[in-house]
């Protein structure tokens, strides 16, 4: 395994790790998007299509003990927005193909082609997470999503994924025991709190083990998460509240949470007026979607500036979308389905380094208390 790229024996044995695969397996199905709809190209998007297209060719051309009876590279016109559904069908092909040349391409219907495989990895330029888990369910194959991978994040897949799993279940267990998470922020114009409601909620782990068929996670990974309390309960209203910083640029906007849901935007600022417009035009953007827990920063890996590696070195806020993760917030509860999304915000120093986590505390029966997190550093 190199900085740059995978061998053809590193990227199976990644895979039998991952998947606990049993060779011959049916059928691999890798997807990308493509450019389109405005949506213009990019030379990391360029790059992320040729690794899609390498991963094929080199699982195509293995040894006779490869790993798949078939290996599929299917393709779209991307969906305009992180985790929107996917299209009812995509260009696909078996043959010989080039990351700029799709020429050879059949249409071919997306859920059969999935319902047909045992793996789908998904190298997409807009993430394709929540659709997958949507459609993983009652279906028996494993999938890894994978938005924004890119070449720096291959030393990441080298990582013992059986330590970080342990290290996920860990943080997820609590999530599962706690009542809530209160967090305290830092930033240069004082202090900030959060209380997340995790009533009614387990948490979910994605520490890099997709084994069982339904299961659909993000590679590389390495995090705990939880969806807080909606409040879709009658006459049970959703605690969660406070304020949120998040650093954009120079600028620390400040959302004023209630009810988990961001109602508006308490600070000033150019980002600050177009957070506020967001809330304002698509309420379903401000719906606080998750609270996770990133691991690999404890192994060393550092921030690439894709969120698909970033949230999992540390803690991280989501808006938006949560019905993939089992909360309530769908794409059709935005006004405009060209807005959907699920967005994380990490909090590690090299991505925010104006705001802080002073603590974060579990919240459990009986008032007791577990502190998870002290300057910024984890303590358990």
């Amino acid at each position: 395994m190199t900085n740059t790229q995978l061998t053809a024996e590193s990227l199976q044995t990644l895979l039998t790790t991952i998947f606990a695969l049993h060779p011959p397996e049916k059928q691999l199905t890798i997807l990308f998007d493509i450019p389109g709809g405005g949506v213009h190209d990019s030379d990391s998007w360029k790059d992320r299509r040729r690794i899609a297209t390498e991963w094929y060719a080199s699982l195509r051309t293995a040894p006779a003990s490869k790993l798949f009876n078939r290996v599929i590279l299917g393709w779209y016109e991307n969906v305009g927005s992180n985790n929107n559904d996917l299209p009812s069908s995509v260009r696909v092909t078996e043959g010989d193909v080039s990351e700029s040349d799709l020429s050879p391409g059949n249409r071919s219907d997306l859920l059969q082609l999935i319902s047909d495989s045992t793996v789908v990895l998904a190298l997409t330029h807009f993430s394709a997470t929540a659709p997958l888990k949507i459609m993983a369910r009652g279906r028996a194959f494993k999938g890894a999503s994978m938005p924004g991978f890119s070449r720096e994040m291959i030393p990441a897949l080298s990582l013992d994924y059986e330590k970080v799993d342990a290290r996920v279940r860990e943080f997820k267990d609590r999530m599962d025991r706690a009542e809530g998470i209160s967090m305290d922020f830092t930033t240069p114009s004082g202090k900030c709190s959060m209380y997340f409601d995790l009533r009614f909620r387990s948490g979910h782990a994605s520490g890099g083990l997709m084994r069982n068929p339904g299961m659909v996670g993000n590679l590389p990974s390495g995090e705990a998460y939880v969806v807080p309390y909606e409040g879709e309960k009658p006459g049970e209203e959703s605690k969660t509240k406070g304020t949120l910083p998040v650093q954009f640029g120079d600028e620390i906007v400040l959302y004023r949470v209630d009810q988990n849901r961001a109602k508006e935007v308490i600070s000033t600022g150019r980002q600050s007026s177009h957070e506020m417009k967001l809330i304002q035009d698509e309420p379903a953007y401000g719906n606080i979607a998750e609270v996770g827990i990133g691991v690999l920063g404890e192994w060393g890996i550092e921030a690439v500036g894709s969120i698909l590696l970033d949230e999992k070195l540390g803690p991280h806020i989501a808006f938006g979308r949560s019905d993939h993760f089992g909360g309530i917030t769908a794409p059709s509860s935005f006004k405009d389905r060209k807005r959907v999304v699920h967005i994380d915000r990490v909090y590690v120093p090299s991505l925010q380094p104006k705001v802080s986590v002073a603590s974060m505390t579990f919240h459990y029966e009986r008032g007791k208390t577990e502190l998870a997190i002290e300057a910024s550093k984890y303590v358990v």
